[in-house]
């Protein structure tokens, strides 16, 4: 499944993963492979993705998700610094 997370200023992410998970404006929720096609407004919160062995985790403030295909386009805010 491929994933791509963007900002207003860059592309954060590129690639394929094997799940992905998003802050939800009504509660978490994850994206599997095959997963049915869906737009949701996400909250400030974490945003998860894994591929193999390998977890990523960003911070999102804000956003839009859309899960179409196996293609998954994640519109954020802004990515939150630590």
């Amino acid at each position: 499944m491929h994933l791509e997370i963007i900002t207003p200023d860059k592309t954060i992410f590129e690639g394929e993963v094997d799940s992905a998970t998003f802050p939800g404006s009504k509660g978490s929720f994850q994206v599997l492979k095959n997963h049915a096609a869906l737009i949701s407004a996400l909250d400030k919160g974490k945003v998860i993705y894994k591929s193999g062995d390998t977890e990523n985790e960003i911070i999102v403030n804000g956003g839009i998700v859309e899960v179409l295909k196996n293609n998954i386009i994640l519109l954020a805010k802004e990515i939150v610094e630590d």
